[in-house]
């Protein structure tokens, strides 16, 4: 296997106290870093050499579920239907437009269908990611963005759709954003400082005027997104931190204009906003935390200025039990995203008519509007999915809460969503705290002890809602259960939840998956051995922590560029995103919180102890988590480790955080992992 030098000088100017041996491992392009990660790239390939036909299996098995040449439901917009087509063996959807039908229906008229944009192309077989997809208002031209590396910095180009002439934008250093005022000239772009953080707008015409820098934000916690309001007649420029925000915005028909702030930051007020009509109207529509944690709805007229705070009205008081999560308009309707008992909840308010809450089947579900299609429309689209129920768009219609599933992602083969049990557990954590567990199995499964995949992440404040998956029919047809611990950190159950796994309380998320784990080992679900467990990025923080705290309860981890090395990297405000990040974890400068970070750091607290078989996945351009978290993890692991288990990393010499690019290179590695999980449990 690889063997690391023991090399405690390192030239590494932010590290914890003490000897780091593995510090090196940060040198990146250095010849001994890349000969080091490619012998255990190799040494992970000597390792699972054995399971290549079951990899092979898999990917064909996966891929035979999958409707390889497919279309996108159309989404009108002025005079055009815009949708993308999957062909197969390609791997990238094209974009499409055609006319729209008089009809108004959805009928394509694929005589007339214009290409706009075909990644298959542009990816030549390398790393593609698209940031912007962004046709113009006039719909002649379209601007878009390409990472080609997976370090997440983009290339703009914008596309004539007359004549299909194509213009690169001689910028550098973009965050992929680019948004068009109502002249359909005018773009804004933002810029990446030297840590990966958006903090310049600057506006462009196409008309070969150099671009202007209209913001700069110098505060390292904040970032910033610039986008057009549901009416398309603002621009809104949120800036925010994990606790604070700010909202500037500018008339899309003046785009000369210079930005206006809605509300001058104040420490822990979080707010944002979008524009629309009420009672025939334009309305300023404000999400805010000033009454509560839960947030609040609030409006003001639009007389032409941006409206202070003292003239904003109340709209929807602020709740102990509901989170106000998002909103959506439409002329005739506001849609609210409320969060409540753990569970995704769409609530409309229709102008002049009783508001209503969108009604569902299942009882454990993930549910989010996925389209408000234009302004001007009498409906809007979901998308509704469950552990056992393949992805739906369902059209709402909003004046009386019709709805029609309009597509159901389908999965080919024998498949029957009832053959498959879904259901909502709750585990108690040591301080009594009921944590929520979703799970799915197959019914013939049920009510004996099999080997269960666990999923974790905890952060930020993201929902992981229940969701289907084509690939995860492998492991429950073999027998395997599939469930999600629902840890404080993340937003299931609202803000309070949140909070509740963060900073001094991060210990909670924790101890929330290790409930998690012992609940589903004590109603019989599982056993220890058979128990693998599976986290990435913040997710692979919490799968560091809980295989050093109570390595004995699982018998496999897959960690996903995990976010290991905590302590080092929140001590360097050089590297991305540290300095953002306070808000999350805190500053370890100060003595407290450094402690705190030391207690429970999964690269700090590797001990001599058995630790179950473990695979672990990084990015060498990962921008977001650097790979060395991974490799430093690893190295530390091997030499301290008392087991003879497994302990594979495998990092990706061209990819970012998201893996490689190519729906096909994604199945590959999804069986990659569950070739792995197979052999370690024992699965048949």
């Amino acid at each position: 296997m690889p063997t690391s030098a023991n090399i405690c000088d390192a030239p590494i100017a932010h590290k914890a106290e003490g000897c780091d041996p593995y510090a090196w491992l940060q040198e990146r392009d250095t010849e001994a870093v890349l000969d080091y990660l490619k012998a255990e790239n190799s040494y992970q390939q000597a390792q699972t050499a054995d399971q290549a036909a079951l990899r092979e299996t898999l990917f064909e098995e996966i891929k035979g579920r999958i409707l390889e040449t497919d279309l996108s439901l159309p989404s009108p917009w002025g005079p055009y239907l815009y949708y993308t087509r999957t062909t197969a063996g390609d791997e990238y959807a094209r974009h499409y437009r055609c006319p729209r039908p008089a009809d108004d229906s959805l009928i394509l008229d694929e005589s007339r269908e214009q290409l706009l944009l075909d990644p298959n192309v542009l990816a030549n077989g390398g790393f593609f990611s698209l940031g912007a997809f962004s046709i113009s208002p006039d719909h002649q031209r379209l601007a878009y963005s390409i990472d080609s590396t997976g370090d997440e910095i983009y290339t703009l180009f914008v596309k004539e759709l007359s004549d299909g002439r194509v213009s690169e934008l001689e910028f550098q250093d973009c965050d992929g954003s680019m948004t068009w005022a109502n002249d359909s000239l005018t773009l804004f772009f933002g810029e990446l400082d030297d840590t990966h953080r958006p903090h310049k707008l600057y506006r462009y015409r196409l008309d070969g005027t150099a671009a202007e820098e209209v913001f700069h934000e110098p505060d390292g916690r904040f970032f910033m997104h610039c986008y057009r309001s549901s009416s398309e007649q603002q621009l809104l420029l949120s800036v925010g931190s994990k606790t604070t925000s700010e909202v500037w915005v500018l008339d899309a028909n003046q785009p000369q204009q210079a930005f206006t702030c809605i509300a001058p930051r104040v420490e822990d007020h979080e707010y944002d906003v979008d524009h629309g009509a009420l009672d025939g109207q334009w309305t300023w529509f404000i999400r805010t935390n000033r009454d509560g944690i839960n947030f609040a709805l609030y409006t003001a007229v639009d007389t032409g200025v941006a409206p202070i705070e003292a003239q904003w009205q109340i709209l929807i008081p602020h709740s102990d039990t509901v989170m106000i999560d998002g909103m959506s308009l439409n002329a005739g309707a506001m849609t609210l995203s409320l969060r409540e008992g753990g569970l995704p909840i769409i609530e409309v308010h229709p102008q002049d008519l009783p508001s209503y809450r969108v009604q569902l089947p299942d009882a454990a579900y993930s549910l989010h509007v996925q389209n408000t299609l234009e302004f001007v429309s009498e409906r809007i689209r979901l998308r509704y999915e469950a552990l056992n129920r393949p992805a739906q768009i369902r059209q709402l219609q909003l004046s009386n809460g019709e709805q029609q599933v309009l597509k159901q992602t389908p999965v080919l083969g024998p498949f029957d969503a009832d053959a498959y049990v879904s259901q909502r557990l709750w585990a108690t954590a040591p301080d009594g705290t009921q944590v929520p567990i979703s799970l799915v199995i197959k019914r013939e499964a049920l009510g004996k002890p099999v080997p269960l995949y666990l999923y974790g992440y905890g952060a930020y404040g993201e929902s992981l809602d229940p969701w289907f998956s084509h690939a995860r029919l492998s492991l429950l047809d073999r027998g395997m259960a599939f469930a999600i611990a629902h840890v404080r950190g993340g937003g299931e159950l609202g803000e309070a939840w949140y909070r509740a796994g963060k900073q001094e309380h991060k210990q909670n998320t924790f101890s929330d998956f290790i409930a998690c784990a012992e609940h589903l080992i004590a109603n019989g679900f599982t056993r220890a051995p058979q128990l693998a467990i599976s986290g990435g990025s913040a997710g692979g923080l919490l799968i560091g922590a809980v295989l050093n705290q109570r390595p004995e309860l699982f018998g496999a981890a897959i960690a996903e560029v995990p976010f290991v090395d905590v302590l080092n990297t929140m001590l360097d405000p050089d590297l991305p995103l540290t300095v953002t990040e306070y808000d999350e974890w805190g500053n370890p400068q100060e003595p407290d919180v450094y402690e705190r970070l030391k207690a429970y750091a999964p690269y700090e607290n590797v001990k001599a102890q058995a630790y179950p078989a473990m695979l672990v996945i990084a990015g060498y351009n990962d921008s977001r988590v650097q790979y060395w978290e991974a490799a430093k993890w690893v190295a530390k692991l091997r030499t301290a480790k008392t087991d003879t288990n497994p302990l594979l990393l495998k990092t990706e010499l061209g990819a970012g955080h998201g893996g490689m690019s190519g729906r096909y290179q994604g199945l590959r590695d999804v069986a990659l992992e569950y070739a792995f999980l197979f052999k370690v449990l024992g699965v048949a």
